[in-house]
């Protein structure tokens, strides 16, 4: 099985279950929603788009992507790419309730197709500046999906989860095992 995420967090999670992908290689796809795209169609979309492009460089493997999207109703919240990105998502997620989408995608050796999606409730507790401040500081919401990762400091603003942790940090493990099992791929 061929993971197509660089992402150590999926890799990590995916050892936690007793699962090491026979090689890592990242698909390198626009990730920007489409026009009008609803969060969990895009977080599905890109899951199918990073294991299509990986799966056309390794044919006869099964091969394994996903994707995480932090929304607000309907509002993606972006990866974020330095420490005021972090700050401005964190402002928005500060004491309202958002979702963690999860799209996962497994292509097989035959061309076969499954997928899952996965919706993640999470709160965050009202933010005071200097904690929006010293998160963004600390540089660990960077690279991340909604400026944040519960599996670090974050994790002090979470006052409600609801739904898979693990699809939080980057793969919902449930859903991952099933699909892989269901598949033969493991």
């Amino acid at each position: 099985m061929i993971l197509a995420s660089a992402s150590p967090r999926r890799q990590e999670l995916l050892a936690q279950i007793g699962i090491v992908p026979g090689a890592i290689d990242a698909a390198d796809c626009d990730e920007s929603p489409l026009d009008n795209e609803l969060p969990l169609a895009h977080a599905r979309r890109l899951a199918y788009e990073k294991a299509r492009l990986v799966a056309a460089r390794h044919p006869g493997a099964y091969v394994l992507g996903a994707d995480t999207v932090v929304a607000l109703g309907r509002r993606i919240l972006p990866k974020a790419e330095n420490a005021d990105m972090v700050a401005a998502c964190l402002k928005r997620l500060s004491g309202r309730r958002h979702k963690v989408l999860g799209g996962i995608c497994l292509l097989g050796p035959e061309g076969r197709h499954w997928d899952r999606r996965v919706a993640t409730t999470v709160t965050f507790k009202r933010l005071e500046p200097k904690e929006t401040a010293a998160y963004a500081a600390s540089g660990e919401g960077v690279g991340k999906a909604g400026g944040y990762a519960i599996q670090g400091r974050a994790a002090a603003f979470v006052s409600f989860l609801s739904g898979s942790y693990s699809n939080v940090v980057g793969l919902a493990l449930h859903e991952t095992y099933a699909l892989l099992k269901g598949a033969g791929a493991i």
